[in-house]
């Protein structure tokens, strides 16, 4: 392009020509360059000119430019050497980007940029490989960094050391590679077991450049590390002997706890009692003799369907049959419960009760669960009982605590439902107590531990974390289903707020019903008694009789009794008056 420029220049009759600037001034100190014996080229506008005019077919294809000195539609062959040959992966322009079609048959169409268009042909890189490199290698200054892996005796799903080799299986070593893997630049890496091989190692000083592994983050190691994102969550749990409820004569009453019985019965008795006084002085359905009374007390509490007159009991007998209602649904979705899932049971409850109690206490040996039972929860050390392998947690539970075993064991959940995979006698008990999972740690400030927190997320996002997961740690030979915990009775403590609301507000009612019986007790039997222990009794017995009465029967005896005062206070006007017309 450039000697086609200079053979346009050259057309032109134009003369190559150096002047001397003026601009350009020589230093007095000695051994300086003469810049005043020196020239500048004075045709470099009309070179320009003629560049910029030039029109011509290239290896690229036509060569112009625009009026603002750009190319028209300019376009680039990419290429990818291979040893001492190349092969063309594609093409760019600005018009349509990267594609693998000439941009000439692009210009011809719309333009799309979209990334669904943006490709090219495999690439083949160094090595003769597909793969695409992963960029600059972690430094270390030339060497491979020293990753502990614990020698683990039990649970080797999670960690295993192939037998006469430095290599190492399992769940945790799978997502360490996978997540290695993605990482954006190489880690040249050696891993290194720690452990005596003969139990299971507690934990390490981080005297390597990480750790990886089933290595729980507790407060106290991160005070040491920094760890990676949990790339599983393993909280203590209780496992415990579970046995199976067998069917009884009794199992209806298995719903409610004693208390909630005894309750259930006083609170139905006492509201139909309620609605009873307030409406037995004005209702026929509530009248009748004192045998008929009770029997009809008691139906009237089971079924509570009579109509009510009176507006306290029109108030009463709605949240009364509600607070029923509730009662008895409650009841009888607990016993459905009971009566169509099988029913299972432990004596232990989880780790509320253990602590209540002073049987022996089983941990998996190495595991961080002993100090956190000594030190948080404050069990004495005598009763705990360092476990080994998974043949040693089934035997401390089948020989229990009286036999020279445990009642239960608290471990990590991740080998408690590892565990419990194949021995359908245990189970776990009570909800998980603590809230922790599994990380690789790194020394403080690395950037390692970042960059593969980043690298787990991603397998969790894209499901391969699932996927590692169920290749070690899915399979069960206990069928759970149909089979549940037994679940608490529905204790007291969960209906207290329908008790107290339903409490107080027959409070309120007889004390607005008596007080109105009161004042027209006072207001009918108005007359002065005298005083004495007799007096008080006797208009006790009165009131009683006052509040037995049907209230048309005590309006009618007042009215009679107002119209027999009436008379007789006549009677004695008219027998004055005779008097007193006798006398005169």
């Amino acid at each position: 392009m450039l000697a086609r420029a200079i053979d346009a220049f050259l057309d032109h009759d134009a003369n190559i020509s150096f002047l001397a600037d003026p601009k350009l001034k020589g230093s007095s100190s000695k051994g300086a360059l003469r810049l005043k014996t020196m020239s500048v080229f004075s045709g470099g506008e009309l070179l320009l000119n003629s560049i910029i005019n030039v029109v011509m077919s290239g290896v690229t294809g036509n060569f112009k430019f625009t009026s603002d000195r750009n190319l028209v539609n300019p376009a680039f062959e990419i290429i990818n050497v291979v040893g001492t040959g190349f092969k063309r992966t594609g093409y760019w322009s600005n018009y349509s980007g990267l594609s693998v079609s000439l941009p000439e048959r692009l210009y011809e169409r719309p333009a799309n940029h979209s990334s669904f268009k943006q490709q090219l042909y495999p690439v083949v890189w160094p090595g003769e490989t597909t793969k695409k490199p992963r960029g600059w290698v972690f430094p270390q200054n030339g060497r491979q960094l020293k990753i502990a892996v614990p020698s683990r005796v039990s649970f080797q799903d999670f960690v295993a050391r192939v037998t006469g080799t430095d290599m190492f299986t399992g769940y945790c070593i799978d997502v360490f590679f996978a997540a290695v893997n993605l990482l954006p630049y190489a880690v040249p890496y050696q891993l290194i077991p720690y452990g005596d091989g003969r139990n299971n190692p507690s934990g390490t000083e981080l005297e390597y450049d990480a750790a990886i592994g089933d290595i729980a983050i507790t407060t106290n190691r991160t005070r040491m590390a920094d760890f990676t994102q949990p790339y599983i969550e393993s909280g203590l749990v209780v496992v415990a002997p579970i046995r199976k409820l067998s069917s009884s004569a009794w199992a209806f009453l298995r719903p409610f706890t004693r208390e909630m019985w005894c309750l259930s019965g006083v609170f139905v008795l006492l509201g139909g009692a309620v609605v009873w006084i307030l409406e037995h002085r004005i209702n026929d359905d509530f009248r009748g003799p004192p045998s008929k009374q009770i029997i009809s007390l008691t139906s009237r509490s089971i079924h509570a369907g009579e109509r009510t007159i009176g507006a306290l009991g029109r108030l009463m007998l709605p949240l009364w049959l509600f607070a029923v209602l509730v009662i008895k649904s409650s009841y009888t979705a607990s016993l459905t419960s009971i009566l169509t899932v099988q029913q299972l049971s432990s004596p232990v409850k989880g780790i509320q009760s253990l602590l209540k109690g002073d049987e022996r206490i089983g941990y998996q040996q190495g595991s961080f669960a002993r100090d956190y039972l000594v030190e948080q929860l404050g069990v004495q050390e005598s009763r705990l009982v360092p476990l080994r392998l998974p043949e040693d947690y089934a035997k401390a539970l089948n020989d229990g605590p009286r036999h020279g075993g445990v009642a239960a064991i608290v471990d990590e959940r991740a080998y408690a439902e590892l565990f419990l995979s194949t021995r359908c006698e245990f189970s776990i008990v009570g909800p998980e107590f603590t809230k922790n999972g599994w990380g690789f740690a790194f020394p403080k400030d690395s950037p390692l531990a970042i960059d593969m927190s980043t690298a787990i997320l991603t397998l969790s996002e894209n499901g391969d974390l699932q996927r590692i997961h169920d290749k070690w740690l899915l399979r069960s030979a206990c069928s759970s289903q149909g089979a549940k915990l037994q679940v608490d009775r529905l204790p007291l403590t969960s209906f207290e707020g329908l008790f107290s609301l339903c409490g107080l507000a027959c409070l309120v009612a007889l004390l607005i019903y008596f007080t109105k019986m009161i004042y027209l007790f006072n207001q009918r039997y108005s007359e002065p008694e005298s005083s004495g222990q007799s007096s008080r009794s006797r208009r006790l017995h009165m009131f009683l009789t006052f509040a037995d009465e049907k209230e048309e029967a005590t309006k009618a005896r007042s009215i009679s009794r107002e119209t027999e005062w009436n008379s007789c206070t006549s009677m004695e006007q008219n027998a004055s008056t005779f008097s007193s017309q006798r006398a005169s």
